[in-house]
């Protein structure tokens, strides 16, 4: 009888075969605001061994290191997970090199291709390249103002951008090519108006949700001189009393300009008219930068009651030509009909109709060229002064009060006739009756110094010469005293006491005088030869 054995024979299973992935390349995109920790993919890899040799970890190349900053992979389970910050803007996708390895370290490759997926998480930029700030209220439409450039980081529907302005503005936005952009003018602008604006550029995106930036540009409108001065009233009257003084201020006008700067400066100027058959200009100047309308010369009420003058306004600076010469105000060169002259004042100290004085011109080189005032002294010119007349004018006024009987004065006036203010000088120093008075005191004053000083110095040398005389006598007298004789000398008429001779009466002389010698006495007495 047969009999049989069965035997078992297990095979033991060699770490023969490597692990495959179950891909070649693994694609998968992730959003840029993925947060940390999210798992974006799941790898994975069969390997037909069994037991232990079947297990299989996962992990990134060695060549891949720099995506695991941002990546993590389970070595177990396979999952890939965002560990870091994503940003489309910055990178848009990424190639990571995996690996499968069994226990017996046999491995197998992969590739996973990560794609960023962009999110509208970036508004838009507005760079101006150029900016014409001000511009003149004179632009016509059209007139390009700036240049914009405007981009958006995102993508798609995120970076397309759609730009406008602040509504009811005299401007609009025009674009010139992909991502540029004109600001412009669209109206007619007046500064006098509106003299600046803010204008409101804003860019918004199309992504949802959408995001916005606004820039604001201050724009400022030149002016342009569309203006003309105004008056404030288009009539002004002024009152000025007779006998003024050249010179004087009558009064001021002052214009106004809508304008700005140098288009609102103001000059006023004279209508230059005909004023009783003269210039304008002969009776009145204008402060070209003040408005302030000056006398030019003294007025008379019985000669003109009233001037009409025009002033004229200008607007803009006016570049000064040096093409006048100075203007004298006073004294007044041109001589004409009731210029005065000078004026004759006098005075009474009689009082009531004793004291009333009146003035006559008596005498005058030409009766027909001056008057005098009856009442004032004035004196004027009865017509206009011209080459003909003598250059030397001698006028004698006399001045009379009201008593009875009359008593009067009279005043010599000399008047010289000269274009220039040197020949006024020479020609009042030509007069020979002052001229001569002058000489001669100018003598006498002199000739009396001189004597004064002659005879002062006189006598100072007489009393030293007599002092030092005396002195240098004494001194001879002095050192003689004890060495010479005694000689006594007796005069003509005088005898020795001791002689035969008989003495001569003798006399004793008192004199009494005063510091006046010609009240001065002399005493004579006899005296007795005996005694």
């Amino acid at each position: 009888m047969e009999q049989n054995i069965l035997k078992c024979v297990f095979v033991l299973d060699a770490n023969d075969n490597s692990p495959i992935f179950t891909q070649s390349v693994y694609r998968v995109p992730v959003p840029e605001n993925a947060s940390k920790g999210t798992v974006i993919l799941t790898v994975s890899a069969t390997d037909n061994d069994k037991g232990a040799n079947e297990e299989v970890v996962y992990s990134f190349s060695q060549h891949t290191d720099s995506a695991s900053s941002l990546f993590n992979m389970d070595p177990h389970t396979g999952e890939m997970s965002v560990i870091g910050l994503l940003d489309y803007e910055k990178v848009k996708h990424y190639e990571i090199d995996i690996e499968a390895t069994d226990k017996g370290g046999l491995t197998d490759t992969s590739k996973v291709l990560i794609e960023v997926t962009d999110l509208n998480d970036n508004a838009p930029v507005i760079s101006i390249i150029s900016l014409s700030n001000p511009i003149p209220e004179n632009a016509a439409p059209e007139t390009v103002i700036a240049m914009l450039n405007i981009k958006d980081l995102d993508s798609g529907k995120n970076g397309e951008v759609n730009c406008f302005i602040s509504p009811h503005l005299p401007f609009k936005i025009k674009s010139s090519s992909t991502n540029f952009y004109s600001l412009i003018s669209d109206d007619v602008l007046d500064r006098e108006t509106i003299p600046e604006y803010n204008i409101t550029i804003t860019a918004k995106d199309e992504g949802s949700p959408s995001y916005s930036t606004n820039k604001t540009i201050n724009l400022r409108i030149s002016d342009v001189n569309d203006h003309a001065p105004m008056f404030p009233q288009h009539f002004m009257t002024a009152y000025i009393i007779e006998n003024n003084s050249p010179g004087m201020s009558v009064l001021s006008v002052k214009a106004s300009d809508r304008d700005s700067g140098n288009n609102a400066r103001i000059s006023y100027f004279l209508d230059d008219s005909q004023l009783n058959g003269m210039s304008a200009s002969a009776y009145f100047s204008v402060n070209a930068e003040s408005g302030e309308i000056l006398a030019v010369r003294s007025f008379d009420y019985e000669q003109t009651k009233e001037f009409q003058i025009r002033v004229k306004a200008q607007d803009g600076v006016i570049q000064d030509q040096n093409d006048n010469p100075p203007q004298v105000l006073y004294p007044v060169q041109t001589a004409d009909v009731g210029y005065l002259v000078t004026k004759v004042v006098a005075v009474d100290v009689d009082s009531g109709q004793n004291a009333w004085l009146s003035y006559k011109l008596q005498k005058a080189t030409d009766r027909a060229l001056f008057e005098v005032g009856l009442q004032n002294g004035e004196i004027r010119t009865i017509r206009q002064v011209n080459d003909k007349d003598a250059v030397k004018q001698r006028l004698t006024v006399i001045v009379e009060d009201n008593g009875q009987p009359s008593r009067s004065a009279a005043v010599i006036v000399n008047v010289a006739v000269a274009d220039s203010f040197p020949e006024v000088l020479s020609e009042f120093t030509d007069f020979t009756h002052d001229k001569e008075y002058n000489d001669n005191l100018t003598f006498y004053l002199v000739l009396a110094l001189a004597v004064v000083s002659f005879l002062f110095i006189t006598c100072v040398v007489v009393i030293i010469s007599v002092k030092i005389y005396r002195w240098r006598r004494e001194r001879v007298f002095y050192k003689s005293g004890g060495n010479l004789p005694v000689i006594p000398y007796y005069p003509p008429l005088y005898a020795d006491v001791g002689g035969t001779g008989t003495l001569k009466p003798a006399f004793s002389y008192e004199v009494y005088g005063t510091t006046d010698s010609r009240k001065s006495d002399i005493k004579c007495m006899l005296l007795n030869s005996k005694s």
